[in-house]
């Protein structure tokens, strides 16, 4: 008998070391962080046309009348069920999720002001309402979800749908941010609030660095502003980019919007709210202070 033996080829492993880059800019994380709950990938999201259905995969038998009966049974155990299209999911801007988290608030579910903005605080507190009325707990709203929510609570009042906007109640403010123009950030609450003189002028949801890329906290100034900047390290789009620490800056982030929590920055201070983010751009003069704090 002839034995055949195998030449194994030893696999040479390269490690490719980057180096630190004095670059100005920042970018998302292509990961989510530890800790931080992810946002559901769309391909795991079945459309109804996903299960099968008895013309899709019959057996070579199955014209028989005597086998017939059992191929209902097979397919039901081999095929998906239909899922039920979320109504609002991570991602849903608009006045509809405004409501949505107004009428979470009217149950205790839902302790912040309604954004419009369907991020992973809104998905947890979803994912609370269903766990309490006995619906599957995905974080999206569904067609039962909507129907079960609004069963239960009463239509939302325009000023509960758009109060006023003041300092979230969990936010203190850090004394530097009590005297003069301060961009007051709170990685506690994660929020971002306007300040002139100890007065809140305006407050929005912040997104912050990863373990391995963090938010430098302290006192700073804004350097410098730029309207339409491209990161010249992750040649990522950052709107409205307030510098105030080298390359980290506060800015508008479509990764933000898109995924909320799930994701994070490369250092900068994120935010999702186009709208607020533009018009405190055009306040913010270079020099004004800059606190980064818990």
């Amino acid at each position: 008998m002839t034995v055949l033996r195998t030449k194994r080829t030893p696999i040479a492993i390269v490690v490719a070391a980057l180096a630190a880059a004095a670059l100005v800019g920042c970018g998302p994380q292509d990961k989510p962080t530890s800790g931080a709950k992810p946002t559901p990938a769309a391909s795991t999201t079945a459309s109804p046309t996903d299960s099968a259905s008895p013309s899709d995969s019959p057996s070579p038998s199955a014209s028989s009348s005597t086998t017939a009966s059992a191929t209902p049974s097979a397919s039901a155990t081999t095929s998906k069920p239909p899922v039920v299209p979320a109504v609002m999911k991570q991602g849903s801007t608009g006045a509809q999720v405004r409501e949505l988290q107004a009428r979470l608030g009217q149950l205790n579910l839902f302790s912040r002001t309604p954004t419009g903005t369907y991020g992973s605080v809104t998905a947890n507190a979803v994912n609370d309402f269903q766990e309490r009325y006995g619906l599957p707990m995905t974080g999206s709203v569904s067609a039962q979800t909507w129907t079960k929510l609004r069963g239960v609570t009463k239509q939302p009042t325009h000023a509960a749908m758009y109060p006023p906007t003041t300092q979230p109640a969990s936010a203190k403010l850090d004394p530097r941010c009590m005297t003069g123009r301060v961009l007051c950030i709170s990685k506690t609450s994660r929020s971002l609030s306007w300040v002139i003189n100890g007065k809140v002028q305006t407050t929005m949801d912040v997104r912050f660095g990863s373990q391995y890329t963090p938010t430098r906290e302290g006192q700073f100034k804004v350097d410098f502003k730029s309207r339409d900047h491209v990161s010249t390290i992750y040649h990522t789009s950052m709107p409205y980019a307030m510098f105030f620490s080298g390359g980290q800056a506060v800015h508008y982030s479509s990764d933000f919007a898109a995924r909320g929590y799930a994701g994070a920055s490369h250092g900068c201070v994120n935010v999702r709210d186009k709208a607020a983010i533009a018009s405190l751009f055009d306040q913010v003069k270079a020099g004004d202070k800059v606190v980064v704090y818990w």
